[in-house]
C-alpha cells in the first residue's frame, strides 16, 4: 500500500471514532491529513504537487461549504474533506465527494428507519438539549472516510 492510503486510513479512522465517539472531529484530525496531503503531493511532485494539493483543498473545503451554510453539515466535516482534499488532489476529490454522497445518503435512511422503528417503542426518558441534539445529529466522518477510501481502490 502506498503512503496515501495509509495517510488516507489513519485519518479515516481517527475522524470517525472522533465523529461517533463525540459528533465532533478535533482540529488536529484534518490538520494531519492536510500536511500528510501536502507532504505526500510535494514528495511525489515537488511544485506540481504543492499546487495539486492546494487545488484539492480549496475543492475539498467548497464541496462541503454549502451544506454547513445551511445547517446542514459540521465545519469538522467540511474541514476534513479540505484535508482530504490536499491528499487527494481535486479531481480524485471529487470521485470521493460522490462517493460519499451516497454512503451519506444510505447512512440517513438506515436512521430514518431505524427511528421510525424507535417510535413505535415506548417514549423515552425526557432528554436532555445535548442528548437531542444528539439523538437529531448524524455523524459524517464514517460517510467520508468510505469514500475516500472507495475513491482510492484501483480501477481496472
Amino acid at each position: 500500500m502506498s503512503m496515501q492510503v495509509w495517510i488516507a486510513i489513519v485519518v479515516g479512522m481517527a475522524a470517525v471514532i472522533d465523529d461517533l465517539a463525540r459528533r465532533h472531529i478535533a482540529n488536529w484530525i484534518p490538520a494531519a491529513a492536510l500536511a500528510g496531503g501536502f507532504g505526500w503531493q510535494i514528495g511525489r511532485s515537488g511544485w506540481q504537487g504543492a499546487l495539486t494539493a492546494l487545488a484539492g483543498t480549496v475543492v475539498g473545503f467548497a464541496v462541503f461549504l454549502i451544506f454547513y451554510l445551511l445547517g446542514g453539515m459540521g465545519g469538522g466535516d467540511v474541514k476534513l474533506m479540505a484535508g482530504f482534499g490536499a491528499l487527494l488532489g481535486a479531481g480524485r476529490l471529487l470521485e470521493a465527494a460522490l462517493w460519499t454522497a451516497g454512503i451519506g445518503g444510505i447512512m440517513a435512511l438506515m436512521v430514518l428507519g431505524w427511528k421510525a422503528l424507535r417510535r413505535s417503542a415506548p417514549a423515552p426518558e425526557t432528554l436532555s438539549a445535548e442528548e437531542r441534539q444528539r439523538e437529531a445529529s448524524i455523524p459524517y466522518a464514517p460517510a467520508i472516510a468510505l469514500g475516500v477510501w472507495l475513491s482510492l481502490v484501483p480501477k481496472g
